[in-house]
Protein backbone atom coordinates (compact mmCIF):
# COMPACT_ATOMS: atom_id res chain seq x y z
CA UNK A 1 0.00 0.00 0.00
CA UNK A 2 1.23 3.52 -0.72
CA UNK A 3 1.93 5.90 2.15
CA UNK A 4 -1.14 7.07 4.03
CA UNK A 5 -3.31 9.05 1.65
CA UNK A 6 -6.42 9.49 3.76
CA UNK A 7 -5.29 10.56 7.25
CA UNK A 8 -8.67 12.26 7.69
CA UNK A 9 -10.10 8.89 8.72
CA UNK A 10 -7.79 8.67 11.72
CA UNK A 11 -8.29 12.36 12.57
CA UNK A 12 -12.06 11.90 12.54
CA UNK A 13 -11.77 8.84 14.77
CA UNK A 14 -9.62 10.76 17.26
CA UNK A 15 -12.06 13.67 17.37
CA UNK A 16 -15.10 11.42 17.75
CA UNK A 17 -13.53 9.36 20.52
CA UNK A 18 -12.41 12.51 22.35
CA UNK A 19 -15.97 13.87 22.14
CA UNK A 20 -17.29 10.60 23.57
CA UNK A 21 -14.83 10.74 26.47
CA UNK A 22 -15.64 14.41 27.12
CA UNK A 23 -19.07 13.26 28.34
CA UNK A 24 -17.37 11.08 30.99
CA UNK A 25 -19.33 7.97 30.02
CA UNK A 26 -19.40 4.66 31.86
CA UNK A 27 -16.87 2.13 30.63
CA UNK A 28 -19.63 0.00 29.11
CA UNK A 29 -20.62 2.91 26.87
CA UNK A 30 -17.00 3.56 25.91
CA UNK A 31 -16.61 -0.06 24.82
CA UNK A 32 -19.89 -0.06 22.92
CA UNK A 33 -19.77 3.33 21.21
CA UNK A 34 -15.99 3.38 20.93
CA UNK A 35 -16.21 -0.07 19.34
CA UNK A 36 -18.60 1.31 16.73
CA UNK A 37 -16.20 4.16 15.98
CA UNK A 38 -13.30 1.71 15.64
CA UNK A 39 -15.32 -0.49 13.24
CA UNK A 40 -15.89 2.56 11.08
CA UNK A 41 -12.16 3.32 11.07
CA UNK A 42 -11.03 -0.19 10.12
CA UNK A 43 -13.73 -0.57 7.48
CA UNK A 44 -11.29 1.21 5.16
CA UNK A 45 -7.63 0.36 4.66
CA UNK A 46 -6.26 3.53 3.11
CA UNK A 47 -5.10 5.56 6.09
CA UNK A 48 -2.40 3.67 8.04
CA UNK A 49 1.11 4.96 7.21
CA UNK A 50 3.41 2.30 5.78
CA UNK A 51 5.97 3.09 8.49
CA UNK A 52 3.45 1.92 11.10
CA UNK A 53 2.67 -1.35 9.32
CA UNK A 54 6.14 -2.90 9.11
CA UNK A 55 6.73 -6.39 10.49
CA UNK A 56 10.19 -7.21 11.83
CA UNK A 57 11.54 -10.74 12.19
CA UNK A 58 12.63 -10.53 15.84
CA UNK A 59 9.27 -9.68 17.45
CA UNK A 60 5.86 -8.10 16.95
CA UNK A 61 5.77 -4.31 16.73
CA UNK A 62 3.64 -1.76 18.61
CA UNK A 63 3.60 1.53 16.72
CA UNK A 64 2.13 4.58 18.43
CA UNK A 65 -0.28 6.50 16.20
CA UNK A 66 -1.70 8.99 18.70
CA UNK A 67 -1.89 9.83 22.41
CA UNK A 68 -4.59 12.15 23.72
CA UNK A 69 -3.05 15.28 25.26
CA UNK A 70 -4.49 14.32 28.67
CA UNK A 71 -3.45 10.67 28.11
CA UNK A 72 -7.10 9.59 28.29
CA UNK A 73 -6.51 7.25 25.36
CA UNK A 74 -3.87 6.04 22.95
CA UNK A 75 -4.04 4.41 19.52
CA UNK A 76 -1.46 1.92 18.29
CA UNK A 77 -1.01 -0.42 15.37
CA UNK A 78 0.16 -3.91 16.28
CA UNK A 79 2.03 -5.68 13.50
CA UNK A 80 2.59 -9.42 13.74
CA UNK A 81 4.99 -11.30 11.51
CA UNK A 82 4.29 -14.98 10.75
CA UNK A 83 4.46 -17.06 13.92
CA UNK A 84 4.75 -14.08 16.27
CA UNK A 85 2.78 -13.98 19.52
CA UNK A 86 2.58 -12.10 22.80
CA UNK A 87 3.11 -13.71 26.17
CA UNK A 88 0.06 -13.99 28.40
CA UNK A 89 -0.48 -10.43 29.62
CA UNK A 90 -2.94 -7.93 31.07
CA UNK A 91 -3.78 -4.30 30.28
CA UNK A 92 -5.22 -2.83 33.54
CA UNK A 93 -7.30 -0.34 31.48
CA UNK A 94 -10.11 -0.65 28.95
CA UNK A 95 -9.11 -1.49 25.42
CA UNK A 96 -10.54 -2.09 21.95
CA UNK A 97 -8.87 -4.24 19.31
CA UNK A 98 -9.88 -3.88 15.66
CA UNK A 99 -8.53 -6.15 12.93
CA UNK A 100 -7.28 -4.26 9.86
CA UNK A 101 -5.28 -6.82 7.84
CA UNK A 102 -4.69 -10.54 8.05
CA UNK A 103 -6.03 -12.32 11.14
CA UNK A 104 -5.11 -13.03 14.73
CA UNK A 105 -6.10 -15.38 17.52
CA UNK A 106 -6.90 -13.97 20.95
CA UNK A 107 -6.96 -16.52 23.76
CA UNK A 108 -8.43 -15.35 27.06
CA UNK A 109 -7.10 -16.80 30.32
CA UNK A 110 -8.62 -17.08 33.78
CA UNK A 111 -7.10 -18.07 37.11
CA UNK A 112 -8.41 -21.26 38.71
CA UNK A 113 -8.79 -21.98 42.41
CA UNK A 114 -5.16 -23.10 42.48
CA UNK A 115 -4.02 -19.78 41.04
CA UNK A 116 -2.92 -21.30 37.73
CA UNK A 117 -4.00 -19.64 34.50
CA UNK A 118 -6.03 -21.71 32.07
CA UNK A 119 -7.65 -20.87 28.73
CA UNK A 120 -11.06 -19.29 29.26
CA UNK A 121 -13.08 -20.65 26.36
CA UNK A 122 -11.89 -21.13 22.81
CA UNK A 123 -9.52 -18.70 21.11
CA UNK A 124 -11.32 -15.97 19.18
CA UNK A 125 -10.21 -15.51 15.57
CA UNK A 126 -10.33 -11.87 14.57
CA UNK A 127 -10.77 -11.13 10.87
CA UNK A 128 -10.69 -7.71 9.15
CA UNK A 129 -13.52 -5.52 10.38
CA UNK A 130 -13.98 -7.33 13.69
CA UNK A 131 -13.57 -5.59 17.08
CA UNK A 132 -12.98 -7.13 20.51
CA UNK A 133 -12.91 -5.45 23.94
CA UNK A 134 -10.67 -6.00 26.96
CA UNK A 135 -10.71 -4.50 30.44
CA UNK A 136 -10.52 -5.61 34.06
CA UNK A 137 -14.35 -5.55 34.03
CA UNK A 138 -14.95 -7.76 30.97
CA UNK A 139 -11.75 -9.86 30.88
CA UNK A 140 -8.23 -8.51 30.84
CA UNK A 141 -5.76 -11.39 30.58
CA UNK A 142 -5.05 -12.92 27.19
CA UNK A 143 -2.47 -14.04 24.66
CA UNK A 144 -2.52 -12.94 21.02
CA UNK A 145 -0.84 -14.44 17.97
CA UNK A 146 -0.79 -14.01 14.22
CA UNK A 147 -3.27 -16.44 12.65
CA UNK A 148 -1.62 -16.20 9.22
CA UNK A 149 1.36 -18.54 8.68
CA UNK A 150 2.74 -16.73 5.65
CA UNK A 151 1.97 -13.02 6.02
CA UNK A 152 1.97 -10.16 8.47
CA UNK A 153 -1.22 -9.18 10.27
CA UNK A 154 -2.13 -5.71 11.51
CA UNK A 155 -4.60 -4.76 14.24
CA UNK A 156 -5.50 -1.33 15.58
CA UNK A 157 -5.67 -1.05 19.37
CA UNK A 158 -7.23 1.75 21.40
CA UNK A 159 -6.59 1.92 25.15
CA UNK A 160 -7.87 4.08 27.98
CA UNK A 161 -4.40 5.39 28.85
CA UNK A 162 -0.99 6.01 27.32
CA UNK A 163 -0.56 2.25 27.06
CA UNK A 164 3.17 2.33 26.41
CA UNK A 165 3.68 3.92 29.84
CA UNK A 166 1.28 1.72 31.84
CA UNK A 167 2.74 -0.70 34.39
CA UNK A 168 1.33 -4.09 33.45
CA UNK A 169 2.15 -7.78 33.93
CA UNK A 170 3.05 -10.83 31.89
CA UNK A 171 2.11 -14.21 33.27
CA UNK A 172 3.29 -17.80 33.29
CA UNK A 173 0.64 -20.52 33.23
CA UNK A 174 1.35 -21.25 36.91
CA UNK A 175 -0.04 -17.78 37.66
CA UNK A 176 3.27 -16.14 38.51
CA UNK A 177 3.74 -12.68 37.04
CA UNK A 178 6.42 -10.19 36.08
CA UNK A 179 5.88 -6.45 35.69
CA UNK A 180 6.56 -4.76 32.37
CA UNK A 181 6.09 -1.46 30.56
CA UNK A 182 5.71 -2.00 26.83
CA UNK A 183 6.92 1.28 25.37
CA UNK A 184 6.58 1.73 21.61
CA UNK A 185 8.42 0.53 18.53
CA UNK A 186 8.57 3.95 16.86
CA UNK A 187 10.33 7.08 18.07
CA UNK A 188 8.37 9.48 15.84
CA UNK A 189 4.62 9.92 15.37
CA UNK A 190 2.99 9.99 11.93
CA UNK A 191 1.99 13.53 10.96
CA UNK A 192 -1.74 13.26 10.36
CA UNK A 193 -2.43 16.92 11.17
CA UNK A 194 -0.92 18.60 8.10
CA UNK A 195 -4.03 19.74 6.25
CA UNK A 196 -2.23 21.80 3.61
CA UNK A 197 -2.68 19.40 0.70
CA UNK A 198 -6.35 18.93 1.48
CA UNK A 199 -6.97 22.65 1.84
CA UNK A 200 -5.25 23.38 -1.48
CA UNK A 201 -7.78 21.15 -3.22
CA UNK A 202 -10.84 22.88 -1.73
Amino acid sequence: MSPSHNPARLRNFIRSLAELLDSKPAESRILQEGGTLLRQLIASDDWLPDACAQALPERYQQYLLHVDSAERFSIVSFVWGPGQATPIHDHTVWGLVGMLRGAEYAQAYKAGDDGCLRPDGAAVKLLPGMVEAVSPAVGDIHKVCNACPDQASVSIHVYGANIGAVRRSVYAEDGSSKPFISGYSNSQLPNIWDLSSELKNT
